[in-house]
């Protein structure tokens, strides 16, 4: 059942979808500020990764939960307690003390994200109903996505560089306050009664499995891939994961449907929504360290300079509708493989140069690849699970991108790291670690003059070649997964 829609639709969808852009807003503004969080607190990598990784992990944990919750409870109230929430992190972020105060923050906010985004989609899927209206709704909910990800890095440089990295978090508040106020003014009450029951056991295994994970890569690059650490989040992620598909095959109404990743055709299209988040979207935050850190290049600099990245994610998904017009999913998702594998090679190839150009030219073969996924992998997903199952395929998709994400940011910033400081040697573990987290300052302090140039250089390639061996690898799990994909779906019956 739902109250009487009086609103203007249009209204509505406004009001949804900026909810929807401030979770991609703050995830790539606050890529840009990392390396200044990281001087500002003279923080470890470890400590710049957990700021990452805690808001993404209770982000992808709580997706699936936050959509039965708003579709039990009121979509329109779970939207605003998500607002609220979010308000109250980022504010909690904005005054932050400490690094692991800065990431336990990060985790609320994470949370809040999750509360924003679920409650704001299915505001969207109830407020459209017809085809046409669904289809054009979706078309300006993408291009408000694909404009905030193209505007989040340059907001993200000119805050860094003329407020401070703390107004990246403070900045969300009035903003919110604005979210709550249209919210209330233009979105009605709705509510699912026949909205699936939560699944606790659920819920708590799967994000068990991928803090265990999380847990096992970030600890594994900062104490040594075997060390007790690292090998006990990995063995609990691993268990966590069995125990999470026992409890969801015995489950009625479970929160994952195990029973349909027997198609292929899902599975492919699964992975390939996952390989797509974990080699291509992760470098929205990813490449902002590496052009400061490794090109020595602002804030403000790096934010302009993830413009043909960011742009060509946009534009390629409108490549990608055409495209569908002669080439099957299949091809589509294959072929932007390929293209993220080339762009990530030919990347870390300008960054094993420290050639500007390449870089820049590979930032735009990457994207490219990466908004041809964008644009192919949910409507992949959406295809192959009957149309009575579509708020499961969306959950899925969902969580399978986010979760991309997560993994991906965790295990590509471990090799990063692992490689600056093998470079760097063992013997220089202060400056290697300094050096990984982005604290240039730190690492050439007490040295002026031609010193402190040269360490600052041998700072710059060391890190520059340990992004260059992180993105070849990048590159080999995209093609290996454009193959994986390409055999997956293709069609059985013929």
């Amino acid at each position: 059942m739902s109250a009487r829609r009086t609103a203007n639709p249009l209204l509505v969808l406004l009001t949804a979808s900026t909810g929807c852009a401030m979770t991609v807003l703050d995830t790539n503004v606050v890529a840009i500020i990392l390396p200044t969080i990281a001087r500002d607190f003279g923080a470890s990598f470890a400590d710049v990764e957990w700021v990452v990784s805690t808001y993404v992990l209770c982000f992808a944990a709580l997706l699936l939960p936050a959509g039965a919750i708003a579709d039990r409870f009121g979509r329109r109230r779970v939207f605003l307690i998500g607002i609220g929430a979010f308000a109250a992190a980022s504010l909690l972020c904005g005054i932050a003390p400490s690094a692991a105060l800065l990431y336990l923050a990060r985790a609320l906010q994470g949370a809040g994200a999750a509360f924003l985004l679920a409650p704001a989609l299915a505001v969207i899927g109830h407020t459209f109903h017809g085809e046409a209206e669904r289809n054009r709704a979706w078309a300006i909910w993408g291009a408000m996505m694909g404009l905030t990800m193209v505007l989040a890095p340059i907001l993200g440089g000119l805050i860094a560089h003329a407020l401070g990295w703390r107004w990246a978090f403070h900045i969300n508040v009035p903003i919110c306050a604005a979210l709550a106020g249209a919210a209330l003014l233009f979105i009605d009450e709705s509510r699912d009664e026949g909205a699936r029951r939560l699944d606790p056991a659920g819920i708590v295994l799967f994000a068990t499995t991928m803090f265990g994970l999380t847990w096992g890569l970030i600890n594994g690059q900062a104490h040594g891939w075997t060390s007790p650490s690292a090998v006990t989040g990995f063995i609990g992620g691993i268990a966590a994961l069995i125990a999470f598909v026992i409890a969801e095959r015995r489950q009625e109404r479970p929160m994952l449907d195990l029973a349909l990743f027997g198609n292929p055709r899902l599975v492919g299209a699964v992975w390939a929504m996952f390989a797509y988040a974990a080699c291509a979207q992760v470098m929205a935050s990813l490449l902002p360290l590496f052009l400061q850190n490794g090109l020595g290049r602002s804030a403000l600099q790096a934010g302009f300079a993830m413009l043909p990245f960011a742009a060509a994610m946009l534009a390629f998904p409108q490549i990608g509708r055409l495209l569908g017009r002669r080439l099957a999913s299949r091809q589509i998702l294959t072929l932007g493989l390929l293209i993220v594998g080339l762009g990530n090679a030919l990347t870390g190839w300008g960054a094993y140069l420290g050639a500007w150009p390449i870089v820049m030219a590979g930032m735009l073969v990457l994207g490219s690849g990466g908004g041809l996924l964008n644009g192919e992998t949910q409507k992949a997903i959406m295809s192959v699970v009957p149309r009575e199952r579509a708020g499961m395929a969306s959950g899925i998709s969902t969580t399978a991108r986010f979760s991309g994400i997560l993994l991906g940011f965790a295990m590509l910033s471990g090799i990063l790291a692992t490689v600056v400081r093998t470079a760097l040697g063992a013997e220089h573990r202060a400056f290697a670690d300094a050096v990984v987290a982005g604290d240039l300052p730190h690492a050439a302090s007490g040295l002026a003059g031609r010193a402190s140039q040269i360490v600052i250089e041998r700072a710059h390639i060391a890190y520059s070649s340990g992004f260059a061996a992180m993105l070849t690898v990048a590159a080999l799990i995209a093609w290996a997964s454009a193959l994986l994909v390409w055999r997956l779906m293709r069609d059985r019956r013929q």
